[in-house]
């Protein structure tokens, strides 16, 4: 679990793609995300590609050219394929070899430069896929100041269930309805239970939401009836991505008794097309969150000496809301919540072990939700219905507008970076979605 530093981490790291070296780029030479790329209305294949700056190295084009050897060499021709599946599963040591491959050959000076620089594409020149064939995606419930938030207007004397701080919660999400950033999102249909109604009606959603979420890769898998112990748990995850589990809470009030979402959840997912790798984010692992005086320590098989230590990652996020009349006239979004993921009451490597305690087969390319991310302060909210507090405060916005849920044509961007003294500030890119007016 213990994070390696070397100098791909190196603050002073600069490279001879420019854009790369600018103040706040969330892909300078200390990061190197992932995704699955093409040139923007073409019909080319799909291919893994490698931010950096502005622009896209094409893993394609570069295992063609024969760019690495050795175990680099073998880690770029599986990253060059339509998905990065074969990449995922092949785990840390091909992962960390290509990182430093791209790392040497990115930097300033780097004799590759002759060789990689015609394999570069504008970021604004492509469009993006989603980043693996997701075979299952699980949903999470880490956080627990957005279990407690939302409990407490369901049941004001006892918002958390009495397994919240024992047990990572989770159900199984519908990986087919999962959509790359910038996928428009319609408005879902189902049933819903009216004020005073005697009956349900089948109706569109008016309590649209969205849920500020990071999703986590796997890697390696695990054999069925094998479980991964929490301690190398974080050896079978790839990276993190952002994630927006778009919400229906009216639908979800009448249905979610007593198995929990459905319709309310599986109508979209919406991911952001980079995939941050856990080696990047090694400067800005800190400590679990502490947990409150008279909270239950986690059972052994979730708890790890490390997880105080290394446990969780300060990547802070922020939600922006930009509505129709915000674009008319010209503006872009407005923040409405900040917060960061080292608040959860759940590690990355607890899920894993808890997903997979029961002999449960994680997959490679398996998609892990943490769940809504709220903090502990108002402002740090993860989703509507806790910042209009069920939609009795509605959330200000510039100009005179406000919110309880989202309305048709609302966009929601999510964003996320980490950033720390002495260390180059990186980013996620953004989670992009807007909301289409329901179907028939």
């Amino acid at each position: 679990m213990s994070p390696v530093i070397d100098d791909s981490h190196d603050p002073a790291l600069a490279s001879w793609v420019e854009s790369a070296n600018a103040e706040g780029s969330d892909f300078p030479p200390q990061n190197l995300p992932f995704a699955v790329f093409r040139r923007a209305g073409s019909d080319e294949a799909w291919r893994g590609g490698v931010a950096i700056g502005e622009q896209i190295v094409d893993l394609g084009a570069a295992a063609q050219a024969g760019l690495f050897e050795g175990l680099a060499g073998e880690a770029l021709a599986l990253a060059s394929g339509p998905t990065l599946n074969p990449l995922m599963a092949a785990g840390r040591g091909h992962w960390r070899a290509l990182r430093q491959a791209l790392s040497h050959a990115l930097r300033r000076g780097a004799a590759d430069r002759a060789r990689l620089e015609p394999l570069l594409l504008p970021q604004a020149a492509a469009e993006y896929t989603l980043p693996a064939r997701i075979g299952d995606y699980t949903d999470f419930y880490t956080s627990v100041h957005h279990a407690t938030n939302v409990g407490r207007l369901f049941r004001p004397d006892h918002p958390l269930l009495p397994n919240y701080k024992w047990v990572p919660i989770g159900y199984h999400g519908r990986s087919s309805s999962i959509v790359v950033s910038g996928t428009g999102v319609r408005r879902p249909r189902g049933q819903v239970m009216p004020p005073d109604a005697e009956q349900p009606v089948l109706a569109a959603s008016r309590r649209l939401d969205f849920e500020l979420e990071l999703g986590l890769f796997v890697g390696p898998g695990n054999r069925l009836g094998e479980p991964v112990s929490v301690t190398e748990a974080e050896a079978h995850l790839f990276g993190v991505c952002l994630l927006d589990d778009w919400s229906a809470r009216d639908l979800q009030a009448w249905e979610y008794q007593p198995l929990g979402p459905f319709l309310a959840k599986n109508f979209a997912t919406t991911i952001s097309p980079w995939v941050v790798t856990l080696e990047a984010l090694a400067p800005f692992r800190v400590g679990a969150a502490r947990r409150p005086a008279g909270d239950p320590a986690p059972l052994p098989y979730l708890d790890s000496p490390a997880l105080a230590e290394v446990g969780a990652v300060d990547l802070r996020l922020a939600v922006e809301l930009q509505t129709p009349a915000m674009r008319a006239r010209g503006e872009g979004g407005a923040v409405i919540s900040r917060t960061s993921w080292r608040h959860a009451y759940w590690t990355m490597a607890q899920l894993v072990a808890h997903h997979s305690v029961n002999g449960c087969n994680l997959q490679p390319g398996d998609l892990l939700g943490t769940g809504t991310l709220s903090g502990p302060t108002p402002g740090e909210a993860g989703a509507l219905i806790e910042l209009s507090v069920g939609g009795k405060r509605p959330v200000a916005l510039p100009g005179g507008e406000a919110r309880t849920f989202l309305e048709d044509g609302d966009c929601v961007v999510l964003r996320g970076w980490c950033e720390a003294p002495g260390w180059r500030r990186i980013g996620l890119g953004e989670c992009r979605g807007t909301v289409l007016p329901a179907g028939r």
